[in-house]
């Protein structure tokens, strides 16, 4: 899976595309000004919030309202950025895999079948926020259409990137073809209604399956996979109207918690233009570059730290890489080896605090993110533990003759230097464990640490990374919030056909109890974390599964960290795992340089798993209570 990517873009042959072109640039302008502003103005409110209360002891009652209304239009105004740029994520294995002319057909198709739903879903959005309007919000006392009319206008606007997209990329023959094959298909499924009719909970298996699994591997973007067969099955086969889906959509992209995502997107941003990362990493280079396999043992603890104050996977690999992979390629590492520790580590720290994948589930399952944030920080341990095991095994008879070992005074200065960044995971956790912070407001005292830490210790902060940092940001969040919103309408739909009640059997009846129950959770998130990733796969699922495992016993702390860890080895495992791809991307390696080395990692990612999921005392033992 990948981020869905630009046909081979030329310079424009026919008058048709210089126009799309043309009217493409002035229309992303205003998108990316748009939606890279709103991001400024979540942080300074959300900000605000903080200094009022904490500082001043006066809080302002509407911050959070505000940036709530302002949330659902960062979220859809960032799902037309990213349907611009092609930032949607969609499985491409086999696209990349087609001829040239096969692959321009079945983007063109894709980018059509997302207009289906769009123009599908432009009226019912339109009569939601309508019905809104009725609605008066509590603190600032306005009408609550100003928040929902995000979807329709979002929907318009996609559809307006999705038309342009098509004429820059595709010839007139291509368009045609796409949009017959999208019409016939759409008029085939609503023709087939009295077929749907009689096969009742079968219906289930032909849209969340196989809709879904014929939309990912044509290409179409996930959120749009999940949005074309939740809308099919609610309109063909129940008497839902589809206003109601689109309030699960609106409900999947409300929660204020999750504007925490494209905040520390940011903050990932931030402290890799800031030089934090760098200081952090020469640090702990100078610490145990002299060892066997040091610099590996540097990189497992540098993504543990990173990954402490980045969202986002990318951002943290992004940090790390060209920092530590040069000298590492001087000592003798092998391209392919390093790639595949990356990834490795990836999957190791998905646990720790303030993970994106932690946020969401304290979002729809409800268990405390305080609990998430404490619960998360041992088993990554673990994990890490056995990938070093790995790691001396494979270095075991490095050669260390041309290697210099840092003096004392030199690793004193280091660390100095390295302090103001080293704090960086501590002060955040500690806000919100102090109570300084939500889990929402806590990374903008992250963005602002940081960036005083920029201007006034390191002396670097690049002015002219600002704009395509925010843009970046809010494609970002719009690309996976749209994911959420259209995961929480489909969950919304399996759970009103009785399939959360079939579920909860099956689970209740494995065979081996805690254990059973356990076991068949990780084999089914290491196959959800291959193909849906971690955020859908949790919006989709946790709502059923964790009422069922706290049925069975297991702490819904523990129960957590198994499902994300599970998630992130799938998500780090080629051929599929999205997240393997990333690492290869921001490496500059070849992903099959990788292959034959990331095995014995993976392996020792499932011993750690394992270990995780037999002793819950490494997720639960710093509890309280």
């Amino acid at each position: 899976m990948s981020h869905a990517t630009d046909p081979a873009s030329e310079l424009p042959t026919n008058p048709v595309s210089a126009l799309a072109w043309r009217l493409d640039h002035g229309f992303g302008m205003v998108m990316e000004t748009l939606g890279a502003a709103i991001v400024l103005i979540e942080i300074a409110v959300l900000f605000s919030g903080v200094v009022a209360r904490y500082a001043l002891h006066a809080p302002l009652v509407w911050t959070d309202e505000l940036a709530s209304i302002l949330f659902l239009w960062l979220s859809m105004l960032g799902a037309v950025v990213a349907l611009r740029r092609g930032d949607h994520m969609a499985m491409t294995a086999i696209l990349n895999r087609a001829k040239p002319g096969t692959r321009a057909m079945l983007q063109t198709v894709a980018i059509a079948a997302a207009l289906a739903f769009l123009a599908l879903v432009l009226w019912p959005a339109y009569q939601y926020a309508d019905e809104e309007r009725y609605i008066i919000t509590p603190a600032l006392e306005v009408s609550n259409a100003w928040r929902a009319s995000a979807i329709p206008f979002g929907a318009l606007l996609m559809i307006v990137a999705a038309v342009l997209r098509l004429f820059k990329f595709s010839t007139l023959r291509q368009i045609g073809l796409a949009i017959t094959i999208t019409a016939v298909l759409v008029a085939a499924f609503w023709l087939a209604q009295p077929v749907w009719a009689m096969l009742g909970k079968l219906n289930l298996i032909v849209f969340f399956v196989g809709v879904v699994a014929g939309c990912v591997f044509a290409g179409v973007p996930i959120a749009f996979s999940f949005a074309l067969a939740t809308f099919g099955y609610l309109a063909l086969t129940t008497q839902t109207p589809m206003v109601v889906m689109v309030g699960r959509l609106d409900e999947g992209m409300s929660h204020l918690m999750l504007l925490a995502v494209p905040l520390f997107i940011f903050l990932g941003a931030l402290i890799e233009m800031t030089g934090m990362a760098r200081a952090m990493i020469g640090f702990l280079a100078s610490l145990l570059g002299h060892v066997r396999g040091g610099l590996s043992y540097v990189l497992i603890g540098a993504m543990y730290l990173i990954s402490g104050i980045s969202g986002s996977k990318i951002a943290d690999m992004a940090a790390i890489a060209p920092v530590l992979f040069p000298e590492m390629k001087k000592r003798g590492a092998k391209p392919g080896d390093l790639v595949a520790l990356l990834s490795a580590t990836g999957a190791q720290t998905e646990t720790i605090p303030p993970s994106i994948v932690l946020i969401t589930i304290g979002s729809v399952t409800g268990v405390s993110i305080a609990a998430l944030f404490t619960g998360g920080m041992l088993p990554a341990v673990v994990l890490g533990v056995c990938l070093c095991s790995v790691v001396w095994w494979r270095n075991r008879n490095e050669d260390l003759s041309g290697v210099r070992r840092f003096p004392a005074r030199e690793i004193g200065r280091l660390f100095l230097v390295a302090l103001p960044a080293i704090l960086l995971p501590f002060v955040i956790r500690a806000s919100v464990v102090e109570g300084v912070a939500t889990a929402t407001e806590v990374s903008t005292i992250g963005i602002i640490y940081s960036a005083l830490a920029g201007l006034v210790f390191y002396r670097r902060f690049d002015w002219r990374r600002l704009r395509p940092m925010l843009v970046e940001t809010a494609s970002l969040a719009g690309a996976i919030m749209l994911i959420v919103g259209c995961a929480t309408a489909m969950a919304w739909g399996l759970t009103q056909s009785g399939f959360s009640t079939d579920l909860a059997r099956f689970m209740a009846n494995i065979p081996g109890g805690r254990f059973g129950f356990l076991a068949i959770s990780i084999l089914a998130f290491i196959v959800l974390g291959c193909v849906l990733e971690g955020i859908p796969a949790i919006v989709l699922f946790g709502p059923l599964l964790f009422p069922i495992a706290r049925a069975a016993g297991v702490h819904e702390v523990h129960y957590a960290m198994v499902v994300i860890l599970s998630m992130g080895i799938g998500l780090f495992a080629p051929p599929i795992g999205v997240g393997y791809y990333g690492a290869c991307a921001v490496s500059k390696v070849d992903p099959s340089e990788g292959l034959k080395y990331i095995g014995g990692y993976m392996a020792a990612l499932v011993l750690g798993l394992l270990l995780v999921a037999a002793i819950p005392w490494i997720s639960t033992g710093f509890l309280k209570g």
